[in-house]
């Protein structure tokens, strides 16, 4: 087969029920071309690829990351097509570019590609997505506990009906409940429906941390979850999400690297001989982001090895522990030494930063089977 050029550069505009598509030739002084809109069906895939195939020997395609997941990908990438996804909120953008459209969008993909401006994101294994879905699926029922638990308690100030007890949701708490006498039939009727909703989502929470104990240890990046948990503060379900949302974290080559992909460091922006710089950037992953933080909270005491967290050293290397106790004297330490200028917030956040670098560690130093 005879090809007009050895390499093509192809952007896809990917919806649910369409796919743009334009090229550029890796040829100089050629413009972009656009081929139009196919189907999301295999056939129509496959058949506007033979097309593709039949005008150069390779093929470069990308599109942006989104809704519709990683299916294409996998799918052209077992036919043997070069297929990257691409970070939307790292394409450059014009700033007086304001017509957006499905097919320009599809030619802006191919032309940024053939110049190299664009970023590449992780595209996770299968099994490894089904666990961050599992993973994501527990944080989604832990959201909707929550606002149960919200809606009734708004409910019952409302009708001036107060808990003197000092903890919430304790079992003292759920007797008192049991007790609650509401002054009409249909605020009793709305009661009993907030109190069951409360009662159904904790058993889907703990239907899903029992699927997540069942399949973890199948997994690929299990010994890697159990060794996060010698970190203070990370107990299984944090560990869960971490690795879940970041993957292997051997493919970052510095700690600063993983840092920045969590939106841990700092914003600047700096003009002459004026250096300023901002919050961070909370660009990347958030979920993993909100566990760290979360995390961070338990550096605010003394270091200490509690009776939960020797019982987790008794599976880890010592190298491991040592580790451990080493980057809890230090985070706690800084937590200590932050605190006294500036604020909380402020603190946890330094503090996160600083725990993802002994996490990075901590990855290095386990063995994986891939």
């Amino acid at each position: 087969m005879r090809h007009s050029s050895t390499e093509l550069f192809v952007g896809l505009d990917v919806h649910k029920e369409s796919i743009s598509i334009a090229y550029a030739s890796s040829a100089p002084g050629t413009d972009v071309v656009s081929v139009g809109k196919i189907g999301t069906r295999q056939c129509d895939i496959d058949k506007a690829f033979r097309a593709l195939r039949g005008k150069a020997s390779q093929l470069r395609v990308v599109y942006e990351a989104g809704p519709s997941g990683y299916w294409l990908h996998r799918y052209l990438t077992r036919q043997g097509i070069e297929c990257q996804i691409i970070a939307p909120s790292l394409i450059p953008k014009r700033a007086g570019d304001r017509v957006k459209t499905d097919r320009r969008d599809a030619a802006q993909l191919a032309r940024l590609h053939r110049a190299g401006e664009l970023t590449a994101i992780h595209v996770p294994g299968v099994e490894d997505e089904a666990i961050r879905d599992l993973s994501r699926a527990r944080e989604d029922a832990m959201r909707d506990l929550k606002a149960g638990k919200y809606r009734l308690k708004a409910f019952l100030l409302r009708q001036d009906i107060r808990y003197e007890g000092r903890a919430n949701w304790s079992p003292a708490h759920l007797r008192f409940l049991a007790r609650v006498v509401c002054p009409t039939p249909a605020q009793q009727i709305v009661f009993q429906e907030y109190l069951r909703a409360i009662t159904e989502q904790n058993e889907r929470v703990e239907r899903l941390d029992q699927q997540l104990r069942e399949h973890v240890p199948q997994w690929w990046l299990a010994p890697l979850v159990e060794a996060l948990q010698a970190m203070r503060g990370v107990q299984f379900t944090t560990a869960i999400t971490l690795i879940a949302e970041l993957g292997d974290l051997r493919r970052f080559d510095h700690p600063r690297q993983l840092m920045s992909y969590l939106g841990l460091t700092s914003s600047e922006y700096s003009t002459g001989e004026r250096r300023r710089q901002g919050g961070i950037t909370k660009c990347g992953n958030n979920h993993a982001r909100r566990v760290l933080v979360e995390s961070a909270w338990a550096y605010r005491h003394p270091a200490k090895v509690s009776e939960a967290l020797q019982k987790r050293f008794e599976s880890l290397p010592k190298g491991l522990q040592d580790l451990s106790w080493k980057a809890q004297v230090r985070l706690c330490q800084r937590f200590r030494k932050l605190r006294a200028r500036k604020h909380i917030n402020q603190v946890v956040v330094a503090i996160a930063r600083e725990m993802s670098a002994f996490i990075w560690a901590i990855a290095k130093a386990v063995p994986l089977a891939r």
